[in-house]
């Protein structure tokens, strides 16, 4: 079978900006060859299946050469495979696009290309820089700053300056100061409006504004590094005005979220949403016992139950599959009353066209149990965690109330990036590390290491008894105010305006 080539532009960084039609093509990639301006949050998004091929390129540095990329992709799509090849930006753009596409059109392979965003505009609009405006600017241009080694640059700058648009000149870290200095001798007002802004639309941005002439001195004192882009026009003295991004609550925040893969993204995006720098490194996922012969006799005789009670959305997915496989659907649940440990849980419940009767307002097995000894007259049936907390059995037993306790799927640590992680937490470079449940916690430590030095962030717990699990583990800790992930994200914001004792 023959294969494909899809050129994909993955934009400036925030992985926001990733086209959907981009993000269809990766999800269905085999082979995924991406360079070194994709940023990480972007790379999270390629399957697991996938395989990755790194030919990552920075000035003055080509570990891979142009030639050897265009090999790759020629080889790769000719053994029959799906290939995706992500590119920063815009492929088009600067992006040596064309020269890879001219390759494979002359072998014959099959191939097409989804733009991405370019940084001279994304990049410019996270830096609050307009690249067009009424007042200001009429036309845009893009420009490379970057020459081929030993060469000198070749740019018109005085066509340039006669244009009276905005400037952008991308790769130009390093010919910054004759950049400025060819406008200026090309008869550019010294006191025009300039800009650069680097690591564009990520949540380390930086924006360094000064008049044109005064731009490499200002720079320098910042220690601006690649990437950068460079801006000259008068949409720059917008930029102070206009800065949103940079002003978001946490932003500069870099946050390590401990959540499953599969249950990680609504914490991640909500967060990523207030600029912080998410990483994610799920130390546990979720396994469903499956067959479940005990499950299946329990649901068997659904009627004998008042309530049916989950303490998480594995759960809820463990006793919809046997559910289902049994041949029967929600209405085999006739009169029985659901009660979820959370609101993420609930949603879980939601997702099948079922409502949650209880949802504790704190999010932990023995208030769970509370509300429920409170509530129950009838049997309940509990569909859990393998390793759950006896608090929540232990509450309906001292409550008089009988109740079949079955586990319906299993945590299981996942120490694949253990050794990255502790190098991370070792240097300090998260300032909070989220944990949603006491299995978290567990997973994370085993990962880690129970001698790893946990003083160098503070533990965000969705609740006690996932702080109460941290802090054995000598983790300094911080409760949401509900148990909610949005209440964690809140945490956050609080904690990093200060609004809350660290």
């Amino acid at each position: 079978m023959a294969g494909k080539v899809t050129l994909v532009g993955a934009g400036p960084g925030d992985p926001g900006l990733l086209t959907v039609k981009g993000l269809r093509a990766l999800l269905g990639a085999e082979v995924v060859v991406y360079d070194r301006l994709v940023s990480p949050a972007v790379l999270e998004l390629i399957p697991d299946g996938a395989r990755r091929i790194d030919v990552g390129k920075e000035a003055s540095h080509h570990p891979v050469p142009q030639a050897r990329i265009n090999q790759i992709l020629l080889e790769e799509s000719q053994a029959g495979h799906n290939v995706v090849r992500l590119k920063g930006g815009d492929p088009f753009v600067f992006g040596r696009g064309g020269e890879e596409l001219e390759t494979l059109a002359r072998a014959g392979v099959a191939f097409s290309e989804i733009p991405g965003v370019t940084s001279a505009i994304g990049a410019a609009a996270y830096g609050g820089v307009p690249v067009t405006h009424r007042d200001y600017a009429s036309s845009l241009h893009i420009i490379t700053g970057h020459a081929r080694e030993g060469a000198a640059l070749d740019i018109d700058f005085e066509a340039l300056v006669r244009t009276k648009g905005t400037l952008v000149f991308l790769m130009g870290v390093t010919a910054m100061p004759a950049i400025v200095k060819g406008l200026l001798a090309a008869g550019m007002d010294p006191a025009t409006p300039a800009a650069m802004v680097e690591r564009g639309t990520l949540p380390g941005q930086r924006r360094c504004g000064a008049a044109l002439a005064a731009l490499p001195a200002r720079a320098a004192e910042m220690e601006i590094h690649s990437p950068a882009l460079i801006i000259v026009g008068s949409v720059c003295a917008l930029a102070e005005e206009l800065c949103w991004f940079e002003r978001l609550p946490l932003h500069g925040r870099r946050i390590l979220v401990t959540r499953p893969r599969e249950r990680a993204g609504t914490l991640s995006d909500a967060l990523r949403e207030q600029g912080a720098e998410v990483v994610e490194f799920p130390c546990i996922r979720t396994e469903p016992i499956l067959p479940c012969p005990a499950m299946e006799r329990a649901l068997e005789q659904l009627a004998d139950y008042e309530w049916l009670g989950f303490t998480g959305a594995a759960g809820v997915e463990a006793f919809w599959s046997c559910l289902r496989g049994m041949g029967r659907d929600a209405r085999a649940l006739g009169n029985v009353k659901l009660a979820a440990i959370g609101s993420a849980t609930g949603k879980a419940l939601e997702a099948r066209g079922l409502t949650a009767d209880l949802i504790p307002e704190i999010c932990d097995g023995a208030h769970m149990g509370a509300a429920l000894a409170k509530k129950a007259a009838g049997r309940v049936l509990l569909l859990r965690a393998e390793e759950g907390s006896p608090a929540l059995p232990d509450a309906l037993a001292a409550a008089g109330i009988a109740f079949d306790d079955i586990p319906v799927y299993r945590t299981i640590h996942d120490n694949s990036r253990a050794r990255e992680l502790r190098t991370e937490l070792e240097a300090g470079r998260f300032d909070y590390v989220t944990f949603t449940s006491a299995s978290t916690v567990r997973g994370f430590v085993s990962a880690v290491g129970p001698d790893a030095d946990f003083s160098r962030f503070l533990g965000l717990c969705i609740g006690p008894q996932t702080a109460k699990e941290a802090e054995k583990r000598g983790i300094r800790v911080r409760i949401g105010g509900r148990a909610a992930i949005d209440a964690l994200v809140e945490l956050a914001e609080n904690l990093s305006a200060g609004e809350q004792d660290l």
